[in-house]
């Protein structure tokens, strides 16, 4: 292209800013990258144009009543950097004014007409912006536009970017975008850019997200923010490593389909227990596994929402003909969620906008992807929107609980879930100590009030029950009197709330130690009344080494904690093992101190101890007695009634203790409580237990030389529940072979009458085993395995569990070839990023599956397999089905399905 003459070029600038004589509008709008086509390519470009220099200039016509003579300074200035644009350009020189003027994207605080209104109030470089009534002439051109007495960034002629005049060094006014870096979203410490811990800018700071309620719509939306696709993948336990310590949001509550984290309705600021370890990740890529991917959106939870499956590049939904339970059941087996299974038409969870991809989808229930189900060819179909296909993986039992319409979930508008919904509670009667049951069920245990009548609004659906009567000193709303389900003489202007004493977060700095010493807190406990003990010193929380720790330290403990009950003292990283420092060893109480400051310790440069070690305590204990005598209607497959918050096999979790009523530990009898046990095993009824028969490979079938331990939890602590039984006799199957792992199924006869040998209890119940009919019914909802396996080089402590998919015969005869038979099934992650597989130390141990009814049946028995989380070798299980005959010939008892 030609090159114009320096005078041509002064001319058109000279016309160009003529034009602007006389305007009330003070801001250029970009001139030359509207009116200069070698402007407008180098912008395309990154490079910079002249509005720096062009705004200085409107600033100063401004102040001088468009007098070009005063202000014949910044209009050279204005013609040279023109020239220097069109004779090519100096890379550094101009993008450092593209760096001092670009524009950046933001995302929160603009009204519903597209006028920001947020409190940002200095520009992309740091300058603060001037008050707008230095401006007046700008407010009459823009009136009702959020210009006033305030320096807060605004865009009154509706441009995408607020933007502010300031003062730049020299005296002059120019103008700039302004810091829109507020929800920005990065990736850190991943291999690629696509993957990393997760982490967002907020108020000057990059801060981490808590990983406890983190979803895959959650990522799939950080993903698309960060133009890094479609599909996202939540990791958890800080797997890219932990980050600074700083968490912003405690959830973000994604539907899925946002294009910006800060669009996620949902989202709340940290306010609970976000600790160092909880950072959550994402992994932003097509994940491994079976079937196009799937997503929820639009429900209200995470587990339910319209179905959308992502196919060439694109999202979109699947039309209802034909949809029902057993599709339901696919989508939710691939999505990896337990709970009931449910299909929803007729656009229940709103209308979709993307292509239709799927119609006429009719699954036989035991696919393992919705892909794999017949369907009609992608994109064909003859529906519209409305009948767009929706899901619920339903978790929630009759009784579960929930408090909404308020900030956080401590408190709310009361709703009992029952028979498939939710509903209120009418407050006829109600007193603080329904209340305290409330509160009790939820988790909390510190004070409770009924809320003001209206105070959280009132519900939309059904009223699920009236007349409740507590005594106050129940542990489930159910445990009260109450009126049948659904009848009552209310109106939900009568609907009651609940407000729960809200339990503090650890990522607050503490208030200053008292003069008796440091703080305490409980951490990783099943409530706020138990965990591993952490002290406050040297601006840093770390644990406290269980050398010489007893019940009289706990006591210190408590009491400095402001609990008055019985306190247990517990060893061994029994809640866990901390981080950071170990400050304090060898603690020694007399037991009247006020707390733990004025105890003995050893400090932190002289103890020599590690976080195995770390000690912990439980308040207010309470141990129920365990009862002499079989409960006389006692069902099997049943866990107790609990809404306790969740814990952190390989790739599994801690489960808490009770949890797994059925799990056993085998152990030889010279082994003592410290060591890890022989095998895991499973109660199938009061006298029977089952494993697998390769246990007994090294020491063989001898009873005498084994005891069994039921209400097991940490293999080095004596728990409340354990007892410690011995077997009368051991049942091989006859056709095992120890040279393989065929038949591989043994049963236990425990000491004991022909009609009772255990007392079931809360954390003592029999496990039940699948009807004969699952060899070829419907493939399981959800599935289980539990064990003290070894995991990161070294066995479990505490009793874990990991939930795996069942996987077909094909696929598990693929990679063992003739060693895997049908009296054998396979289960376990394919996926790199979701590595859960059964261990050493697990062999024996249950895979459980829950049924359609709520109970739990024994599907599998954990055998053999090639390493530990590797993908390409699933763990492969004995087949219980297959010898429901067996156990019944060995046991003499009818078989409990």
């Amino acid at each position: 292209m030609a090159m114009q003459s320096g005078s041509v070029i002064q001319e058109k600038v000279a016309k160009l800013l003529s034009r602007q004589q006389g305007r009330p509008v003070l801001r250029p709008i970009k001139p030359l990258a509207l009116k200069n086509e070698v402007a407008n390519r180098r912008l395309r470009k990154g490079e910079a144009t002249c509005v720096t220099e062009m705004s200085l200039v409107m600033a100063c016509w401004k102040q001088n009543e468009f007098n070009n003579t005063v202000c014949s300074k910044e209009v050279t200035a204005f013609y040279t950097c023109v020239e220097k644009t069109q004779a090519g350009p100096n890379v550094a020189y101009l993008n450092t004014l593209l760096e001092s003027s670009g524009p950046l994207s933001c995302s929160e605080g603009f009204t519903e007409s597209g006028y920001y209104n947020g409190s940002v109030s200095q520009t992309d470089s740091g300058a603060p912006c001037l008050k707008w009534t230095e401006f007046p002439d700008y407010i009459k051109q823009y009136p009702n536009r959020g210009l006033g007495n305030h320096s807060y960034c605004r865009n009154p002629d509706r441009e995408s970017n607020p933007w502010c005049f300031y003062r730049q060094r020299s005296g002059a006014i120019g103008w700039a975008y302004c810091n829109c870096h507020q929800g920005a979203a990065r990736l850190v410490g991943g291999s690629s850019n696509k993957s990393g811990r997760f982490e967002v800018y907020l108020n000057g700071h990059w801060g981490a997200v808590c990983d406890t309620y983190l979803t895959d719509r959650d990522a799939s939306v950080i993903c698309r923010q960060l133009r890094l696709g479609e599909i996202g993948t939540a990791l958890r336990h800080s797997y890219f490593g932990p980050g600074s310590g700083l968490f912003h949001f405690e959830r973000l509550g994604c539907h899925g389909n946002e294009n910006s984290l800060l669009n996620c309705r949902s989202r709340k600021y940290v306010s609970g227990d976000c600790n160092y370890g909880n950072e959550a990740g994402v992994v932003c890529a097509v994940p491994e596994g079976n079937g196009a991917p799937l997503r929820l959106v639009g429900g209200l939870e995470d587990f339910e929402g319209r179905v959308e499956v992502y196919h060439n590049g694109r999202w979109g939904v699947i039309c209802d003909d034909e949809w029902d339970d057993i599709d339901a059941e696919v989508v939710c087996r691939q999505l990896g969620m337990g709970g009931v299974p449910k299909a929803w038409t007729w656009a229940h969870f709103g209308q979709g906008t993307g292509p239709i991809l799927l119609d006429g989808v009719h699954c036989t229930g035991n696919e393992l992807s919705l892909e794999e189900c017949p369907h009609a060819p992608w994109g064909q179909h003859n529906c519209d929107h409305m009948e767009d296909a929706g899901v619920s993986c339903n978790p929630y039992t009759d009784g579960v609980l929930r408090l909404v319409g308020a900030d956080g979930p401590w408190e709310g508008r009361l709703e009992v879930y029952y028979a498939g919904e939710w509903g209120t509670v009418c407050d006829d009667n109600w007193t603080p100590r329904h209340a305290q049951v409330v509160c009790r069920q939820l988790g909390y245990r510190g004070r409770c009030d009924l809320a003001p009548d209206g105070m959280f609004g009132e519900g939309t659906g059904v009223i699920l029950l009236d007349e409740v009567k507590c005594e106050g000193g129940e542990s489930n709303l159910l445990d009260c009197s109450h009126g049948e389900w659904g009848q009552h003489d209310c109106s939900h202007s009568e609907d009651v709330g609940i407000r729960c004493e809200r339990e503090g977060h650890n990522n607050e700095l503490p208030e200053p130690a008292p003069a008796t010493g440091p703080l305490v807190r409980l951490v990783d406990g099943e409530s706020r009344k138990e965990g591993r003990v952490e002290v406050f010193i040297n601006s840093q929380w770390g644990s406290v080494c269980d050398d010489g720790w007893n019940d009289i330290n706990a006591g210190v403990v408590c009491r400095q904690l402001g609990f008055v009950g019985v306190s247990k003292a517990r060893s061994m990283a029994y809640f866990g093992e901390g981080q950071g420092s170990i400050h304090l060893d060898n603690v020694k109480c007399v037991g009247t101190e006020a707390s733990l400051g004025e105890c003995s310790a050893v400090g932190s440069d002289a103890n020599d101890c590690r976080h195995s070690e770390d000690a912990g305590v439980i308040c207010d204990h309470i141990t129920e007695p365990v009862k002499d005598s079989v409960m006389a209607k006692q069902e099997c497959g049943l866990r107790p009634n609990t809404q306790r918050r969740r814990r952190r096999i390989v790739g599994g979790d801690k489960s808490l203790r009770g949890d797994w009523p059925w799990q056993v530990s085998l152990w030889l009898r010279s082994q003592s409580k410290g060591t890890h046990p022989l095998c895991g095993a499973t109660l199938l009824n009061s006298c029977w237990v089952v494993t697998a028969a390769h246990c007994f490979k090294r020491f063989g079938s001898d009873p005498s030389r084994y005891v069994l331990r039921l209400g097991d939890y940490h293999t080095e602590e004596r728990d409340d529940f354990e007892r410690t039984l011995s077997p009368e006799r051991i049942v091989i199957h006859r056709k095992y072979n120890s040279r393989g792992w065929e038949y591989d199924i043994a049963l236990l006869r425990l000491k004991g009458t022909d009609e009772s040998c255990v007392a079931f209890n809360p954390h003592t119940n029999a496990v039940c085993l699948p009807a004969q009919s699952n060899k070829r019914g419907k493939r399981p909802i959800a599935c289980i395995i539990t064990g003290w396996g070894i995991t990161d080089s070294e066995y479990s402590r505490t009793l874990l569990q990991a939930w795996v998919p069942l996987l077909p015969s094909w696929k598990c005869k693929k990679r063992y070839g003739s060693r895997f038979t049908s009296r054998m099934l396979c289960a376990g992650s394919l996926s790199n990023h979701r590595r859960v597989d059964s261990c050493q130390g697990d062999s024996g141990g249950p895979l459980v599956c829950q049924s359609e009814g709520g109970h739990w049946m024994l599907t599998g028995i954990i055998s053999w397999g090639h390493g530990c989380g590797d993908p390409t070798y699933p763990g492969v299980y004995t087949r219980v089905s297959r010898f429901l005959k067996w156990i019944e010939k060995v046991t003499q008892r009818p078989v409990v399905a």
